[in-house]
């Protein structure tokens, strides 16, 4: 018989709204419902909230996931800056700050910044580490599924196999949860931007270049949490550029922020890193225009692969590169490349959220984790 816990997975992913759809939904008693339901209300995890319009009989009362319950330590470590910042359970920002540390200060000066600026957080906000659900991180690289370390890199040296859960445990005395970025923003556009997918690929384009894949709703990380790193496909003639993982012809070496920075450069505009090609296109500069859009066309080949073995419903753009001109040169060259009966119902667009979307995915998969149906019958157990 189901617990309180599934009926919130049934609240929480909106396929029971009100009393009668849980009853329904289950099968089970309506004395058992409203024990079930009781059980979520007393322990704060469920809020009543309005009416349900009903075809007979009296409105009922709307059942929703309280996002307030607790709140979230919501990490984001990239290539040249870290943001921390504590959100809802939906992953609506209360406060954030930037911290100048990048992935090449190493884990040990990272983490600590994040540590440190997550505990100041805190005291700004008046809120006590016992109401935080988890600190949940993400990087710009693989993470093994099993031990939530980071696995094997390619930009990121010094952090391979590094204990990230234990290091930030340690230090704030929370649960700890680490993502891949574009893992962590795929989750976000599905949830906030496009809750009705069944399958979507999140395309981030910065530093490097990666993929983040959610089918039926659920992160799709691979059997070692390699799935999606397309960044280093291999580009046939362009075996003389170098990428940063140490191997030539990498998707990375010639479509990246990184290799678009390079350009610009030699064409007499200055730029070290994906965010200065972003501010380029920000101003409308043609020359960075052009070479998005370039970029976006050898993006598009190898993401026409993608969507003909995936074929998904959304293909969306993000990254610091994430632009129109981009959008265009990946149209351009993912279309003819790809099956026709992949793209009938394809959507390619440019993401709304920004940032805001690994913040989004990153409070969705502490939810999962924490207040999954096993670990909320566990909780009301022992309470």
């Amino acid at each position: 018989m189901s617990g309180p816990g599934e009926v919130l997975d049934l609240i929480r992913e909106r396929r029971a709204s009100t009393r009668g759809d849980v009853l329904e939904v289950t099968g089970m008693s309506r004395m058992t419902v409203a024990t079930r339901i009781d059980a979520l209300l007393e322990a704060g995890l469920i809020v009543e909230s309005g009416t349900e319009r009903v075809s007979a009989g009296r409105p009922s009362r709307r059942l929703e996931f309280n996002t307030a319950h607790a709140h979230v330590i919501a990490a984001n470590v990239d290539t040249t800056h870290t943001t921390v910042a504590l959100t809802d359970l939906a992953g609506q920002v209360t406060v954030e700050e930037p911290i100048e540390v990048a992935v090449a200060d190493g884990p040990d000066v990272t983490l600590n910044a994040i540590a440190e600026h997550a505990r100041h957080l805190l005291a700004r906000a008046g809120i006590d580490r016992g109401d935080v659900a988890a600190i949940a991180l993400s990087i710009p690289g693989p993470v093994d599924p099993d031990t939530q370390r980071p696995s094997q890199p390619p930009i990121m040296p010094g952090w391979d196999a590094y204990p990230i859960p234990e290091h930030l445990g340690d230090a704030l005395g929370v649960p700890v949860l680490v993502s891949n970025d574009a893992d962590a923003a795929a989750l976000g556009e599905q949830r906030a931007a496009h809750p009705d997918s069944r399958s979507l690929c999140f395309l981030k384009v910065s530093s490097g270049i990666g993929t983040g894949i959610v089918l039926g709703g659920r992160v799709y990380r691979g059997a070692d949490g390699g799935a999606g790193d397309i960044g280093h496909v291999k580009i046939a003639g362009h075996g003389d550029l170098l990428c940063q993982c140490g191997a030539h012809g990498c998707l990375a070496a010639v479509a990246s922020g990184r290799a678009v920075a390079r350009a610009l450069t030699e064409l007499g505009k200055p730029a070290a890193s994906a965010s200065d090609v972003g501010a380029y296109l920000t101003e409308g500069d043609p020359d960075a225009a052009r070479l998005a859009q370039e970029a976006g066309r050898v993006i598009g080949e190898v993401v026409a692969t993608v969507v003909s073995l995936l074929n998904p419903s959304e293909v969306v753009l993000g990254g610091m590169l994430a632009s129109p001109p981009l959008l265009a040169g990946v149209r351009e060259t993912l279309y003819p490349r790809s099956l026709p009966r992949a793209t009938r119902h394809l959507s390619i667009s440019q993401s709304t959220l920004g940032e805001r979307a690994t913040v989004v995915g990153l409070a969705a998969m502490v939810v999962e984790r924490e207040y999954s149906a096993s670990a909320v019958n566990t909780a009301l157990a022992r309470s």
